[in-house]
């Protein structure tokens, strides 16, 4: 899903932007903050890019790994000629993914946003998917077939919008759910990917911008802020955002890209 908005077009040459979404999201989940983003950067281009078995690509096998993940993305683009490099912005196992994608090609990379993370071994398992969701995901397991159902259980674990807001935004990811559906296995298959996947001991390039959400209910505050101590990066913190931070606050996610790019490219210049 490729976006490109904006009519001036900046004096340095346009980034090639990739947003990867986690455990059985794609493209469509990124909602309106896609749109937004594109508009907040003139110019560049934006690309949701799905992983194996989600969205467009819901009919493959996923990996049992980041680093197969990883390749076929890169696979895709290659594919689609979308040359590198890449800024990623990344959420959950998109993250991971890119995190991967930077350490085995750091030279196709020119920076990592990087949303709501965990990453061995700098957090145990409790924190990387906290223990009061067991209940949750044992019922969204078992109404996986059932699209209205599931995404409700989605939307309760990932968010901390405005209950007025659930309807809509979970009919829209129930929609997206009967079109292009992920299947129970390759749930799995992703589920096992982000268990195993163990990242470098230092940031894989220069350019990192870690956000986290401190109400994060899904995975625990304290893993963004355990790859913050183990990298040496500062963290920004949300302060009432879910799992889903591009979905609770857009815009906050944007300011923050923005301030960092500002930040990043001055320092080049």
């Amino acid at each position: 899903m490729p976006w490109l908005r904006g009519t001036e077009m900046p004096v340095r040459p346009p980034r090639q932007w990739i947003l990867l979404r986690g455990l059985t999201r794609e493209a469509a989940h990124w909602g309106a903050f896609g749109e937004r983003f594109a508009q907040a950067v003139p110019g560049d281009q934006v690309l949701a890019l799905d992983l194996p078995g989600n969205g467009e690509f819901h009919g493959l096998v996923s990996p049992l790994s980041v680093q197969g993940m990883v390749q076929a993305c890169r696979a895709e683009l290659a594919q689609r000629a979308v040359a590198p490099p890449y800024h990623l912005l990344a959420m959950s196992l998109g993250a991971m993914v890119a995190t991967e994608w930077a350490r085995v090609a750091p030279h196709e990379v020119a920076g990592c946003v990087l949303i709501n993370t965990s990453l061995r071994p700098f957090s145990p398992f409790w924190h990387r998917l906290q223990l009061h969701n067991i209940a949750p995901l044992l019922r969204l397991a078992w109404r996986w077939r059932s699209a209205e159902a599931a995404e409700q259980v989605v939307w309760q674990i990932t968010s901390r919008s405005v209950p007025s807001a659930a309807t809509g935004v979970s009919a829209q990811w129930a929609a997206v759910r009967r079109q292009r559906p992920v299947s129970a296995r390759n749930a799995l298959r992703q589920l096992v990917a982000a268990a195993r996947y163990r990242a470098p001991a230092a940031a894989p390039v220069d350019r990192v911008l870690l956000l986290g959400s401190l109400k994060d209910h899904l995975v625990s505050r304290q893993c963004s802020q355990a790859i913050a101590q183990a990298w040496g990066l500062p963290l920004q913190s949300h302060p009432w955002a879910g799992h889903d931070l591009p979905l609770d606050d857009p815009q906050w996610v944007i300011d923050a890209v923005l301030q960092w790019l500002s930040r990043s490219e001055s320092t080049d210049g």
